[in-house]
């Protein structure tokens, strides 16, 4: 079963992309971030023409979260995090998938810090710890997929150096990924690319992508019940290439049986 994660950057204005990816690279489940839609606004119609179900939790110009799926129901569990502190912000979905349960989320950003946003992220971070926690102990099969906001550790950063003041690479951002891996969670890329530059997201500007300065914000974290599957996890660098494109790039995972 391969399962992708996919920042969009606007479900609708980024359609022709994102109907293009699913066609070359048949994801069985996908993962998206920033559908910048509400509910009504969700191109249903055009994601089921590709073959795709769907569930999202959409919101009106900002964030907005959904998955997809080609390979059987999707049933949904909970949208939004306990204990979310700020319920009006659409940033996470859960829904069992084809035998796995799946978290799709869109951390917040932080920036400024010091400041509120960068509270907030923080206090979102904590309540997806403890949230992770919970589905860890139930044993089950459980992804965590995503657009983090979070560079883990300095290879995941084009020239670190430039980053120390943003809430992407902030101490206490990193620690909190620590501790939440730490729980028992693999992250599925860097699991496959131990010790290699990869990266997920490349700014829009000076010409970012075609120097390859970028970061790795979205990851997929697996429980021990699906560690054991992992079979490859790659990034679809290219499809950052093309015209009208999101600044981020689909990132998957192959799970064997």
């Amino acid at each position: 079963m391969k399962i992708a994660t996919y920042n969009v950057n606007g479900v609708n204005g980024r359609l022709p992309v994102l109907l293009r990816w699913l066609e070359t690279s048949a994801p069985d489940v996908v993962v998206l971030q920033e559908l910048k839609a509400p509910d009504a606004k969700f191109p249903a119609e055009a994601i089921a023409g590709a073959g795709y179900q769907a569930v999202w939790h959409g919101q009106k110009s900002w964030n907005g979260v959904a998955i997809l799926s080609r390979v059987g129901e999707i049933h949904e569990t909970r949208r939004g995090l306990p204990n979310d502190p700020d319920a009006s912000q659409s940033r996470y979905i859960e829904a069992a998938v084809n035998g796995v349960l799946v978290g799709g989320l869109y951390l917040p950003n932080g920036n400024p810090r010091p400041g509120p946003k960068f509270d907030y992220k923080l206090a979102w971070f904590e309540a997806l710890i403890a949230h992770a926690g919970e589905l860890l102990a139930s044993g089950l099969p459980v992804l965590l997929a995503g657009d983090f906001n979070v560079m883990p550790t300095d290879l995941d950063v084009y020239k670190p150096e430039r980053w120390t003041d943003d809430a992407l690479f902030a101490p206490e951002v990193r620690a909190a990924y620590a501790r939440l891996v730490d729980q028992g969670w693999t992250d599925a890329l860097r699991e496959r690319h131990p010790g290699e530059t990869i990266y997920t997201f490349w700014d829009y500007f000076r010409n970012a992508y075609g120097r390859d300065a970028g970061l790795r914000i979205d990851h997929l974290l697996l429980s021990p019940a699906l560690a054991g599957r992992l079979k490859d996890a790659q990034v679809d660098k290219d499809v950052r290439g093309w015209e009208k494109t999101s600044d981020h790039a689909p990132v998957w995972i192959e799970l064997g049986d």
